[in-house]
């Protein structure tokens, strides 16, 4: 009798075991704190922060101490006050490498819309990174940027991310016609894919970087999933000229490329540029073409792809630099359909 009695007693234990993972199971992760809960942070100042695209803790955390004051008119040691407030209110320490993994199961892969292209990358242009295509004109980096501001449009499944595109023209190169062939060889809706499409042209230098600080106000607002800068390096070549300006505009683009490196990072979204190139006299042995904008560039990109034209339609993607992936080279095509496969 007492074994029966044990026996049931464990099944009710269990039982009672089973619904307590369960309840826990379905419990919400803990929410991230509100920026009105800095202390020191009063309505008008949260405000603030609000409209200028702080309204998140981790862009506070992450931010520079200039910039907030400068936005909510404080001095620079009460700015310095409020980051540590928000820093000390996150998770901003170590951790463990399965932490890290566990993360990257939410990193999205943008389709080029070529088979062999994606294979190159890994599945395609990866989120959460700024990926660099360089090459001589005519090797279609701006063709890319075309697909890939209608397939960012396509569901997840379909290689896509299901959001809106933020398009930085700075060479006014941008398209609508294109898109359009784009959009209907896939089917897709022109119209509904052009106003996903929001494209800024940039006039100099200090318009392109007012232009990506900006991204921060409409990321959200328009469930951006995808930034285009092209070309990064155009009007820094035209705005700095000599060796004398070559620190300031380096120091400049540098803090150009942490603005995106941060977009993309925060907001889980894939930052594609791309970059003009020069051709080194002195090399009398191999292909003389090089990346313009030098290390700190070269530095600040995930992924750097080398494109080059063939012949007729026919273009050549190399993989240069990445974090994860072998070098590579594959040969794809440009059609009055997009990127596609040879």
């Amino acid at each position: 009798m007492e074994n029966i009695n044990e026996e049931e007693k464990q099944e009710d234990d269990s039982k009672i075991n089973e619904k307590d993972k369960k309840e826990n199971d379905f419990k919400k992760p803990e929410e991230e704190p509100s920026i009105d809960s800095i202390p020191g942070v009063g309505p008008k100042t949260a405000e603030k922060l609000k409209e200028t695209g702080y309204g998140n803790m981790m862009a506070i955390a992450t931010a520079s101490a200039a910039e907030i004051s400068a936005i909510c008119e404080i001095g620079v040691p009460t700015a310095n006050k409020v980051i540590a407030a928000a820093r000390s209110m996150l998770n901003m320490g170590y951790e463990t490498g399965l932490d890290v993994l566990e993360k990257r199961g939410d990193i999205l892969k943008i389709s080029t819309g070529s088979n062999s292209f994606d294979e190159l990358l890994g599945g395609g242009f990866e989120s959460s990174s700024i990926i660099e295509c360089y090459g001589a004109f005519g090797s279609a980096k701006t063709q890319i940027a075309h697909q890939l501001a209608v397939n960012v449009q396509l569901p997840i499944e379909q290689g896509g991310a299901n959001g809106a595109c933020l398009y930085v023209d700075t060479e006014h190169t941008f398209r609508p016609e294109r898109i359009i062939e784009m959009a209907r060889a896939k089917e897709m809706d022109e119209k509904k894919i052009l106003s996903n499409i929001y494209v800024g042209k940039a006039y100099n230098s200090d318009h392109q970087i007012l232009l990506v600080e900006k991204a921060k106000d409409m990321i959200k607002e328009k469930n951006i999933k995808l930034i285009i800068v092209d070309s990064l390096m155009s009007h820094f070549r035209s705005d700095y000229i000599g060796r004398g300006s070559l620190a300031n505009r380096q120091q400049k683009l540098n803090t150009h490329l942490h603005t995106l490196s941060k977009l993309a990072d925060a907001f889980n979204l894939v930052v594609y540029i791309t970059n003009q190139v020069m051709s080194k006299p002195d090399m009398l042995f191999g292909d003389p073409t090089q990346a313009v904008g030098g290390h700190v560039l070269h530095h600040a990109a995930t992924f750097r792809i080398y494109l080059r034209k063939s012949k007729g339609d026919t273009r050549v993607a190399k993989l240069v630099d990445s974090p994860n992936l072998p070098d590579g080279e594959i040969l794809y095509k440009i059609t009055t359909n997009g990127v596609e496969d040879m």
